[in-house]
C-alpha cells in the first residue's frame, strides 16, 4: 500500500475517532480551541461564549487513539515511549498537542483552529475593544514602518491582533517575509514569502536567512528563544515595520521577557538594541471570555546623559 492510500486510511480512521462532535467543532467558525483532559471532559473556547465544558466525557482508550492516529498520519511514533506529539492536524492545519501516560494520568489534547475570519481593525473599533483614535494612531504606525511588539498571555488574541494589524499591509508595495512555526498569520500583501520552521531550521535560522531575501518588512508569528536577538537586528538594520508576537504576564513585563530571550542567545543583553528597535508595544489580555487590548505603548527611545540612562518609556495621554 502507498503512502498516499495509507494517508488516508489514517485520515478516515482518524475522522471516525473524533466522532461527529469533534468534527463538528473542527468545522465550527466559532470554535477556536478544543480540549480533552486526563478525566475525559471536553473542554471548547469559542469566540463568543468564551471557554466551556461541553457536557462530554470520553473514555481514555478513545482519546488515547485519537492521539496515535494523529501521530501515524504524521509518520510519527505515539507510545510510553514517545508520549508527547505535537503537529498540525490534516487539512484543517489546526494545531494538534496530545500527550501519552505516563506524562500524563490518561490521555489528554489541545486542538488550536487557525483563525478562519480576521478582523480588522476597524472591526475592533465596532467591537468598542479600539478607540477609533487608537485605531488610527496604530494604522499609521504600520505603514510608517515602525515596528509593533504584540504581548500577552496564552490563548489572549494576540495572533487575532497580528492579523489585523497585518491587513494594512495590503495598500503597499512593501516585500513582506513571514516567519512561523504553524500557519497562522494572514497577510494579504502583493508581494509576500511565507517561512517555516522544521526539525532541521530554527527560527533564529530563518530570520538570519531571511535576510537575504530582500525583505522590505519581517514579521514573525511568535518569538521565543534567542531568535528575539536577530529579530532585533534586523528589525534596526534597514528592515523596519515588523509585528512580532511574544508571551508575557503583563505590559510592564514584556521588555523583561523580551530580554530573557535575547538572554538564550547572549550573555549581556544588549538594552540599547532594544530601545531602537522596538517603537509600539500593545498588551492582550482575555476576559470574561473576551479579548481585551489592555494597553497600548509607546516605547520611546532612551537618551544617554552624563549620569545616566533616563527611561523615556510612557502611555500616551490619548489612552485615557
Amino acid at each position: 500500500m502507498g503512502h498516499g492510500q495509507t494517508d488516508k486510511r489514517h485520515f478516515d480512521m482518524l475522522v471516525t475517532a473524533f466522532g461527529k462532535q469533534i468534527m463538528a467543532l473542527l468545522s465550527d467558525n466559532d470554535v477556536i480551541e478544543i480540549m480533552v483532559n486526563s478525566d475525559g471532559k471536553l473542554w471548547v473556547e469559542s469566540l463568543t461564549k468564551g471557554k466551556f465544558f461541553s457536557g462530554t466525557v470520553m473514555n481514555s482508550d478513545q482519546t488515547g487513539n485519537i492521539i496515535k492516529l494523529v501521530a501515524a498520519y504524521r509518520h510519527y511514533i505515539a507510545d510510553q515511549d514517545h508520549p508527547e506529539v505535537a503537529c498540525e492536524l490534516p487539512e484543517t492545519y489546526a494545531r494538534f498537542q496530545g500527550f501519552l501516560p505516563p506524562i500524563v494520568k490518561e490521555p489528554a489534547f489541545t486542538i488550536r483552529k487557525r483563525a478562519i475570519s480576521v478582523f480588522s481593525l476597524d472591526d475592533y473599533v465596532k467591537s468598542q475593544s479600539l478607540t477609533q483614535k487608537q485605531a488610527d494612531l496604530l494604522r499609521e504606525a504600520v505603514l510608517n514602518k515602525e515596528n509593533i511588539l504584540i504581548a500577552g498571555g496564552t490563548a489572549s488574541g494576540k495572533t487575532t491582533f497580528a492579523n489585523a494589524l497585518l491587513m494594512e499591509l495590503e495598500s503597499t508595495k512593501d516585500r513582506v517575509i513571514v516567519l512561523e512555526d504553524l500557519p497562522e498569520l494572514q497577510v494579504k500583501a502583493k508581494d509576500l514569502v511565507t517561512l517555516r520552521t522544521s526539525a532541521s531550521k530554527s527560527m533564529r535560522d530563518l530570520v538570519k536567512g531571511v535576510l537575504r531575501m530582500r525583505p522590505d518588512r519581517i514579521v514573525i508569528g511568535e518569538v521565543r528563544d534567542g531568535a528575539a536577538l536577530d529579530l532585533l537586528k534586523a528589525w534596526n538594520t534597514g528592515h523596519p515595520g515588523g509585528v512580532c508576537t511574544l508571551h508575557a504576564n503583563s505590559a510592564s513585563a514584556t521588555i523583561a521577557r523580551l530580554e530573557d530571550l535575547i538572554h538564550e542567545a547572549v550573555e549581556v543583553v544588549p538594552k540599547r538594541l532594544i530601545e531602537e528597535a522596538i517603537d509600539w508595544i500593545v498588551f492582550m489580555k482575555r476576559e470574561n471570555g473576551l479579548y481585551v487590548i489592555a494597553s497600548i505603548d509607546r516605547y520611546q527611545k532612551v537618551y544617554l546623559n552624563l549620569f545616566a540612562l533616563i527611561d523615556r518609556r510612557i502611555r500616551s495621554e490619548m489612552f485615557f
